[in-house]
């Protein structure tokens, strides 16, 4: 690979280059517009097409985990589709303001109907070209490589500050038809940071199961959410870890430039930290990965697939939950009929790792949390009514939290109750165990 910042790439692509606001005037009634999510979001694209939105009707937009705030930016008549629910949209999905469709199958090479398959318009950003005319999708490639393909207009937004990988991280000027130059002060949705009162909790946790339940050679997949993100810090005394992960966490390439991770075990991508994207990582993590050949980003299809995921050797999922009850029943996506956020690759994942030969499903949680001023459990007797199972009970190895590990895997339903009840917080317990003789019959 090479890095090059090119300070001459508007020369190169001149006859392609267009103000945002003009290449958002293309865009007319009826027009489907699909938009690269998360970090790939090109912000001054998306302040042009809100723009452009008062006087055009009827524009369906697909901007799965948006950054940016269509709502507070936006007028005139259009849709917004996702299928992750981060906490920007989140009040809008729970209002049926936002097309809100669960998705959690990934097949390699296509694009999941929640997102729109052949749409009029991709907007994407990406690095600058180097010299061999290349341009990165910096720090996620998500669907961007198929989407590229498919859309009638490409039109990327080149962001110079933007990473290069190896994988499948790169696309040519030849495939954009518009390039847009990148705003210094995009409007974008803030995201939220770990409560002060969770890091002792998250601590614990963590401890827990890089000391418990993480073996030397295991290849992880970690999840985004407050407690699993923490974990690659922990896993520092490991020897030879490989990666596999829908999106790279913060410390993973600390650890990889350390040769804590290795991924010399690895079954597949030997050697490689594989993933579809970074999390939010910080600038010093993102230097360490820029240019570094061990890093590959590949389509969130690739790497979500659950026949890629499961041909790995001691595959281990670390994924978070919302509630889990006293079968092992996670939820991880609504609290009742209340969208928190999207499926993403957990179920694929946990079933994966399931499957993988020696491989593990591991949940991870606060055992409760404050709501209103009130402690609440996170361990309940049964999820709520409309409450979504995002990970079958039978996916499930271990559940952890900051009173321990609860080992479900072969366990009968009176002793998945018992090990539950134990790592769940001690105002609960006796409540918990009431619940469990009514509900299951099951005195523990």
């Amino acid at each position: 690979m090479d890095k090059k910042s090119s300070t001459d790439w508007r020369q190169r692509v001149s006859d392609k280059l267009v103000a945002p606001e003009d290449a958002m005037a293309r865009v007319g009634p009826g027009a489907v517009v699909a938009i690269a999510p998360f970090q790939g979001t090109p912000y001054a694209l998306c302040d042009a097409l809100a723009q452009r939105l008062a006087d055009v009707n009827n524009i369906h937009i697909y901007h799965p985990v948006s950054l940016f705030p269509w709502f507070d930016a936006a007028t005139g008549e259009f849709t917004l589709h996702t299928w992750f629910a981060q906490s920007g949209e989140r009040d809008a999905v729970n209002r049926g303001v936002v097309e809100y469709m669960p998705f959690a199958r990934w097949e390699s090479g296509t694009v999941p109907e929640a997102y729109a398959e052949e749409p009029d318009f991709f907007l994407v950003a990406v690095s600058p070209p180097d010299e061999r005319g290349y341009c990165s999708f910096g720090p996620g490639v998500w669907f961007s490589p198929t989407m590229v393909r498919n859309a009638d207009l490409v039109i990327a937004e080149v962001h110079e500050d933007f990473i290069r990988t190896g994988g499948d991280n790169s696309v040519h000027i030849s495939q954009i038809d518009h390039f847009s130059e990148a705003t210094s002060d995009p409007r974008r949705i803030a995201l939220p940071r770990r409560k002060d009162e969770e890091i002792p909790i998250v601590e614990v946790i963590c401890t827990l199961v890089a000391s418990e339940l993480i073996r030397d050679g295991d290849t992880l997949q970690i999840g985004v959410g407050t407690v699993s993100a923490a974990l690659a810090p922990y896993l520092k005394d490991k020897v030879d870890l490989g990666v596999h992960t829908e999106l790279i966490t913060g410390g993973i390439a600390e650890l990889a430039c350390e040769g804590v991770i290795s991924g010399r075990r690895k079954t597949m991508h030997p050697g490689k930290v594989v993933g579809s994207a970074l999390a939010a990582i910080g600038r010093a993590e993102r230097e360490l990965i820029d240019g570094n050949p061990l890093f590959e980003l590949y389509e969130f299809s690739y790497v979500d697939d659950l026949r890629i995921i499961m041909q790995h050797d001691d595959m281990v999922a670390i994924n978070n939950a919302i509630l889990v009850d006293l079968t092992g029943q996670v939820a991880a996506e609504t609290i009742g009929t209340q969208v928190w956020t999207g499926t993403g690759g957990q179920t694929a994942f946990a079933i994966g790792s399931s499957y993988s030969r020696g491989g593990r499903s591991i949940v991870v949680l606060p055992s409760s949390h404050i709501v209103a001023g009130d402690r609440v459990s996170r361990i309940v007797p049964t999820l709520p009514d409309g409450t979504i199972v995002t990970v079958p009970r039978t996916f499930v190895d271990s559940v952890v939290t900051e009173h321990g590990i609860a080992t479900l895997l072969g366990k009968t339903v009176r002793e998945r109750i018992g090990e539950l009840i134990t790592i769940s917080h001690p105002d609960f317990r006796a409540d918990l165990r009431r619940e469990s003789q009514r509900l299951y019959g099951v005195a523990v």
